[in-house]
């Protein structure tokens, strides 16, 4: 009896540190289990994460601003009595110039001489064969002679040859012409006041005043 007491007691000594020896490791193998879980927690695939990089880089282009015009008119002062009304209305608006090209003019005149004594006889003499023509007192020609400007290539060129046949050597200079209107704009905030119904009593009042969409800059030039 007293060895199966004493057995008994060997075995829960064995057991006991036999159980010791194994907490340890099953601490080790649940502890990566755990950081795993966390790690699965945290991934993310490469996709969503180039998509939301796309998302934060892209760029939203704003709408350019367009205006309401309306016009046009020859003089600035016309143009003003209708931005007044706008603006008696509470429609933010104001008067801008537009510069288009309207044709071509050609300049026939004789280039400057190596003073202006001999340019003046010059004038004299042309003067004296009853040819038009003025000193030209400014810009890169001044000092030269003009000839005339001609709204027709054909025309200048007429008087280019009758001078050549005079014993002159003129030359032809080709000059854009530019036509000015003026256009009341209206800012965008206040293209809704802007309304039909207005629209209809401006062209009665102001003689078949037109009314059109344009891009608020780039266009005209602010007064």
């Amino acid at each position: 009896m007293r060895w199966m007491f004493l057995l008994l007691l060997v075995l829960n000594l064995f057991y006991y540190v036999w159980h010791q020896q194994q907490a340890p490791l099953r601490a080790k193998e649940v502890a990566p289990l755990a950081l795993l879980q966390q790690g699965k927690r945290d991934i993310r695939l490469l996709s969503e994460s180039n998509l939301q990089v796309r998302h934060e880089g892209a760029v939203v282009a704003e709408p350019e601003a367009v205006c309401l015009f309306l016009g046009s008119f020859e003089q600035e002062a016309a143009a003003s009595v209708v931005a007044q009304r706008l603006i008696s209305l509470d429609i933010r608006s104001r008067v801008q110039s537009i510069d288009a090209t309207a044709g071509t003019d050609y300049w026939v005149f004789l280039p400057p001489m190596a003073s202006r004594q001999a340019s003046l006889r010059q004038l004299r003499e042309l003067q004296a064969r009853q040819i038009d023509s003025y000193i030209i007192t400014q810009g890169d020609l001044a000092n030269g002679i003009s000839l005339g400007i001609f709204p027709r290539s054909d025309s200048a060129e007429s008087v280019v040859q009758r001078l050549r046949d005079a014993g002159y050597e003129p030359s032809l200079r080709e000059l854009s012409r530019a036509h000015r209107s003026y256009w009341v704009r209206i800012a965008p905030e206040s293209r809704r006041l802007a309304d039909d119904s207005l629209l209809q009593r401006l062209a009665l009042d102001f003689n078949g005043l037109q009314h059109q969409l344009m891009p608020c800059e780039g266009i005209a030039t602010p007064r």
